[in-house]
């Protein structure tokens, strides 16, 4: 629900205000940037990694008064230093933007962009009041309010397209993001009831849990951070390159990202437990198989995507971007090098995480995060100066996405010499020649269903995109069935299961 009220959003977006005014768009994506940073570099790191496992443990216990405690400490001090936060992204908002972000913004997009950051400047201590509430309802087991709340953010933003587009414009949108951050926090609010939630106005410096909490922030926040500040730099260079260059960037990004986490980051986090296991078992051999098990089915899911999302880029990009899905095209062109190593970063990842080692891959990330920068300055200029334009970050972020893993992967070959066994580079081998017919099945769709400029709206779009994506899909099972692939059999499994359930009468 969350991925097509993002789409949602940011089609309306892009056909109400960047096919009209595209430096409009841009200095709303820009202006997102700097709180969006604080957010996640300050207050999210805090919630994912200490804060609710230590509450977990207190509500294990028995000890509600402990949880209060903890939670309003952590309420109290995050109130303090977000409100500091909000102070300076208001007071700073021009020099942040003309400076820092997006120094191509210009005239009125730039002030547009300063006026919606001030006006957004309190998100990041709301988001992170709603975040420490939910996390809370979470460890009790209450789940809605988790949900829900992050929806009227989107759906706020979705409003305001309708309700300031005449009045205010784009700044509109500032005014929906602040109102459903506000909604947001009222929902996790709500979510309170019947906890008998009671709110200490204190902060307990000398609590060993909270200690724990504040200890285990930095490396979290760091790595949060990195993320961010790469964002920042590309959204620098997008905005250097040109009217709309910053927004068409942002969809194509969010559209790499929708595969990243419905793959990636889902089966990954689904399996790191099993991995966690085999190492507190003491049975290095079965973590080993488990993990290249895992990452093999991951790399047998992916590649039909990312097929379907190269070949299909064209029709995908105008049915959710509208007049500007050419740009957005090109550059998720790009991107899915990207998307198909991000991916397996996730399970990578994992595989350092289950060890308890979390600094290797952070040493890697700062590492390749700088030489995203040094290849997102080079790539990312103009054509007549020797550069990609545009579709240079996208370049970039695939080259440095793939050298992540490949630095990742020596260094786990340099701890375990007989991790990737024949098994698995024979298996992978075969998905890649499945993968080959493939391409062809999704280059004879899009001969025999070609993009015709009059193509538009769900009916037409949806249709040839849904034909192009089923036929390469349908390719993929058949021949991973030939090739008897083993990957491919719980699939069939679980389909005779159900087509041969007996029926009860």
């Amino acid at each position: 629900m969350g991925q097509a009220l993002g789409f949602l959003r940011n089609r309306l977006v892009s056909t109400n205000f960047t096919q009209v005014d595209p430096g409009s768009s841009d200095a709303f994506f820009a202006a997102f940037q700097i709180p969006d940073f604080f957010f996640f570099t300050i207050a999210a790191g805090a919630l994912g990694v200490a804060f609710m496992p230590i509450l977990s443990d207190h509500v294990n216990r028995g000890d509600k008064e402990g949880v209060w405690k903890i939670t309003s400490s952590l309420l109290n001090l995050m109130v303090l230093a977000m409100s500091v936060v909000s102070l300076v992204i208001f007071v700073f908002a021009a020099p942040l933007i003309r400076y820092i972000v997006a120094p191509g913004l210009t005239g009125e997009h730039y002030e547009q962009a300063v006026l919606i950051m001030r006006i957004i400047a309190l998100n990041p201590l709301l988001f992170t009041l709603s975040g420490i509430l939910t996390s809370l309802q979470q460890v009790f087991g209450r789940f809605f309010f988790f949900a829900v709340a992050p929806l009227t953010y989107n759906m706020s933003i979705i409003l305001s397209v309708y309700i300031f587009k005449d009045s205010l414009g784009i700044v509109g949108l500032g005014v929906g993001a602040l109102v459903g951050a506000i909604l947001q926090l009222l929902i996790a609010c709500l979510g309170l009831s019947g906890l008998g939630f009671k709110y200490k106005p204190t902060i307990l410096w000398k609590s060993e849990d909270f200690r724990k909490v504040l200890r285990q922030l930095p490396p979290r926040s760091l790595d949060q951070g990195i993320d961010s500040v790469m964002s920042i730099v590309e959204t620098n260079r997008a905005a250097s390159l040109g009217s709309g260059a910053v927004s068409y960037y942002n969809y194509a990004t969010t559209l790499a990202n929708v595969p990243i986490m419905l793959i990636g980051n889902s089966i990954s986090t689904a399996a790191f437990p099993r991995l966690t296991e085999r190492l507190s078992q003491n049975r290095p051999d079965l973590f080993r198989k488990d993990f290249l098990k895992i990452l093999r089915v991951m790399i047998w899911i992916t590649m039909p995507v990312l097929v379907v999302a190269y070949f299909g880029r064209g029709y995908l990009a105008r049915l959710l971007f509208g007049d500007g899905a050419p740009e957005v095209a090109l550059i998720f062109g790009y991107l899915t090098v990207a998307i198909l190593f991000r991916i397996i970063y996730s399970m990578v990842s994992r595989y350092f995480y289950a060890q308890k080692d979390t600094w290797t891959p952070l040493i890697v990330s700062v590492f390749v995060i700088m030489l995203n920068v040094f290849l997102a300055f080079n790539l990312a200029r103009p054509q007549h100066m020797g550069g990609y334009g545009i579709s240079g970050l996208a370049l970039a972020q695939s080259l440095s996405a793939m050298s992540e893993v490949a630095i990742l992967f020596c260094v786990m070959l340099a701890r375990d010499p007989r991790l990737f066994d024949r098994y698995f580079v024979e298996g992978c081998i075969r998905i890649m020649s499945v993968t080959g017919f493939s391409i062809l099945a999704a280059f004879a769709m899009i001969t025999l269903l070609p993009l015709q400029k009059a193509d538009t709206g769900l009916l037409t779009l949806g249709a040839k995109f849904s034909l192009i994506a089923g036929v390469t899909l349908s390719v993929h099972l058949l021949i991973s069935t030939v090739f008897a692939l083993e990957e491919v059999r719980p699939l069939w499994a679980k389909v005779r299961q159900v087509i041969l359930r007996p029926i009860k009468i």
